[in-house]
């Protein structure tokens, strides 16, 4: 729609730009903690499921020295916990591009299984055997 002023036809430009406090408010409003779909979901199960995994393994090693580091269950552990981690990485990128996915904790189990991934990739180049 156009206004008259003055025999000038000026063009309407609507309301005055948003604030950054509002957009940062509609932000806000947008990101949940929880998520709302079912690969949300299963993103952070896997993740939770992860770093149980290793606070129990930590746990057992460094709190009540019952188990060591060189034994196979760390082997054992590694070869069912970091899967998991990678599979909620792949979930949680799936369930943020494509299901629009916005909750907080699926961007936090993201950037765990990213962790996981750089640990995988990088380990070796620290090994001093």
């Amino acid at each position: 729609m156009r206004q008259c002023y003055k025999d000038i036809w000026v063009p309407d430009l609507g309301a005055p730009p948003k604030t950054p406090q509002h957009i940062s408010k509609v932000y806000a409003d947008n990101m949940k903690i929880m998520p709302i779909t079912t690969f949300g979901k299963w993103t952070i199960g896997l993740a939770s499921v992860f770093i149980m995994i290793v606070v129990v393994s930590c746990t057992l090693v460094f709190g009540l020295e019952i188990l060591s580091f060189d034994d196979s269950w760390w082997d054992v552990t590694v070869a069912v916990a970091f899967p998991i981690s990678i599979l909620a990485l792949i979930i949680g990128v799936y369930a943020v591009k494509t299901h629009k996915e916005s909750s907080v904790l699926v961007y936090l189990s993201i950037v765990v299984g990213l962790t996981s991934a750089l640990f995988i990739l990088l380990h070796s180049l620290f090994i001093n055997d």
